[in-house]
C-alpha cells in the first residue's frame, strides 16, 4: 500500500540531513520541528495540524520550551512528518505497513478539540436558543473584562498573530457556521493570555490580534444575519483596536462595523460609522481607507445622498488605485481588486447607475474564486435589482431564483436571504418566475 500523503511530510533529503537524525536520537522533536520549520519550510500551523498537536505548542517547543513525553504523540509526530517508527524507537506505523494510522489524543489535547466538536454542532443548528446565544456572550465579555487587566512580563505571541493572519484568509470554501466555531475555540484558548501580567509592547500586540479575531467573528456573525451579535463583537473589537495604538486597524473595525447597520435597515448609522472610518485612516492610501470610502459609498447611495455617494465612489476609486499589490491581498484586511467591485456594485446598484453597476458586476464575477459561492450569489442578486430598474422583471425574477436556489444550505440565511427577499419585495404579484423565486426563499403562497 502506498504510503498515505501527510501536509508536512519532510522531504527526503531532510530526514537523512544528519541534524535532524541526531534530534530523533535524542528524541528532542523540537528540533525536529524547528529544522521542519527553518530547512523544510513548514509551517508550526501545518507541523500543528499533520501531528494533532496545538500550533502555540509546536511554535514554542521549536524555540526550546518543552518536549514530547507521550508515546500517542511520539507516533503521531511520526505519522505527521512521515518518519518511520525506528526514528523514534517506535514498532512501525500502520502506513508502512498498510494499515490506516490510528487518530489518538492525549487528554491534554482532546478536550479543546471536543470543545470545538461540540461548538460547531451547536451553531450548526443555529444561534436561536438562549444557552448558544449565552455562550457567545459570555467569551466576549470574557475577552472585554480581560482586556482590562494586564501589567508587566513577557508573553509568547507569534502564534497567535500568525493565527490573525490564517483566519484572515476568508472562509476559502469553509461553512460560515464552521469558521465561527474555529474562531470562537480559538478565543477559548487566548483569553487567558489577557489575564497574565505583560509588557507595554506585549500588552500592544495582544490587543492587536484580539482586534483582528474579533473583528472577523462580528464579520461571520454578520455573514449568517446576527446583527446584535456581530455588533457587540464590533464593539470588543473596536475596543481592542483603540488599546492597540493601531489606527489602521481601528479604521478597518468601524467599517467593518458599519456595514452591520448598513444591511440590515440603518443606513444613516452606517454612514456615520463609515465616515468616522474614513477620518481615522487618513489621507494615505490604504485597505482600511478604501472599505470605509467603499462602505460610506454604499450608506448614502442606500440613505438617498446621492451627492456624498458619488463623491465617496471618487474617492474609493482613487484610493482603489493606489493601492500596493500587498494591500491588495485578497485577505479581510486587505481591499482586493474582487472586493472593490463588489462594493461598487451595491453602491451603484442603489444610486440606478445600472450600466456601470454591470460592469463592476461583470468584473467582480470574473475576480471571484468559485469557493466564493455567498459573493458570487449576492452579486447576482445585485444584477437581478438592476435587472428590476431597467424593467426587466421576468428576468430579475430568474436570475435572483437560481442564485438563491443553487446555494448550498449553510448560506441560505443571514445577508443573501435578506437580499433575494428584499428584492422579492420589490416584484409586482403577476411578475413570471416570481413564484419560483419565493419557493426558494420558502416563502408561503
Amino acid at each position: 500500500m502506498q504510503r498515505p500523503v501527510s501536509p508536512a511530510a519532510l522531504p527526503s533529503t531532510l530526514r537523512a540531513d544528519p541534524r535532524i537524525r541526531a534530534a530523533l536520537a535524542r528524541r528532542d522533536i523540537g528540533a525536529v520541528f524547528a529544522l521542519a520549520h527553518d530547512e523544510g519550510g513548514l509551517s508550526y500551523n501545518k507541523i500543528a495540524e499533520a501531528c494533532d498537536i496545538r500550533p502555540e505548542r509546536v511554535s514554542k517547543m521549536a524555540r526550546g520550551d518543552g518536549t514530547v513525553t507521550s508515546l500517542p504523540v511520539l507516533e503521531r509526530v511520526c505519522d505527521g512528518l512521515q518518519l518511520p517508527g525506528a526514528c523514534l524507537g517506535l514498532a512501525a506505523r500502520p502506513w508502512e505497513t498498510g494499515a490506516p494510522p490510528p487518530i489518538a489524543r492525549t487528554e491534554e489535547e482532546e478536550d479543546p478539540v471536543k470543545r470545538r466538536d461540540i461548538l460547531r454542532g451547536a451553531l450548526a443548528a443555529g444561534l436561536a436558543g438562549p444557552g448558544l446565544a449565552a455562550a457567545l456572550t459570555t467569551t466576549r465579555t470574557d475577552l472585554d473584562a480581560a482586556l482590562a487587566a494586564a501589567d508587566h512580563a513577557t508573553i509568547d505571541l507569534d502564534h497567535w498573530s500568525s493565527t490573525a493572519e490564517r483566519y484572515g484568509h476568508g472562509y476559502h470554501g469553509q461553512a460560515p457556521v464552521a469558521v465561527l466555531s474555529d474562531l470562537i475555540a480559538e478565543f477559548e484558548e487566548l483569553r487567558p493570555l489577557l489575564d497574565r501580567p505583560q509588557t507595554d509592547r506585549d500588552r500592544a500586540t495582544l490587543a492587536h490580534v484580539t482586534a483582528q479575531m474579533a473583528g472577523m467573528v462580528s464579520i461571520v456573525l454578520h455573514d449568517l444575519g446576527h446583527h446584535r451579535e456581530s455588533h457587540g463583537w464590533s464593539a470588543t473589537a473596536a475596543r481592542a483596536a483603540e488599546r492597540s495604538g493601531d489606527h489602521q486597524l481601528h479604521a478597518w473595525v468601524l467599517a467593518r462595523e458599519a456595514m452591520v447597520p448598513l444591511n440590515f435597515g440603518a443606513a444613516p448609522a452606517a454612514a456615520k460609522l463609515a465616515d468616522t472610518a474614513r477620518h481615522l485612516a487618513g489621507s494615505q492610501p490604504s485597505p482600511a481607507g478604501a472599505l470605509a470610502a467603499a462602505v460610506a459609498a454604499r450608506a448614502h447611495a442606500v440613505s438617498g445622498d446621492r451627492e456624498r455617494a458619488l463623491a465617496a465612489v471618487t474617492d474609493v476609486e482613487r484610493v482603489a488605485e493606489r493601492l500596493t499589490p500587498q494591500q491588495r491581498e485578497d485577505t479581510w484586511f486587505g481591499y482586493p481588486t474582487q472586493k472593490h467591485h463588489v462594493h461598487l456594485s451595491q453602491a451603484l446598484t442603489h444610486l440606478g447607475e445600472t450600466r456601470r453597476a454591470y460592469e463592476t458586476q461583470a468584473a467582480a464575477l470574473t475576480l471571484s474564486r468559485s469557493p466564493s459561492v455567498m459573493t458570487r450569489a449576492l452579486i447576482a442578486i445585485d444584477e437581478a435589482s438592476c435587472r428590476v430598474q431597467d424593467g426587466e422583471r421576468e428576468t430579475a425574477a430568474r436570475i435572483a431564483s437560481q442564485a438563491f436556489g443553487e446555494l448550498p444550505e449553510p448560506y441560505r440565511t443571514g445577508l443573501t436571504r435578506t437580499r433575494a427577499t428584499a428584492l422579492y419585495r420589490t416584484l409586482p404579484s403577476d411578475t413570471p418566475g416570481r413564484d419560483a423565486l419565493a419557493d426558494a426563499l420558502a416563502i408561503p403562497g
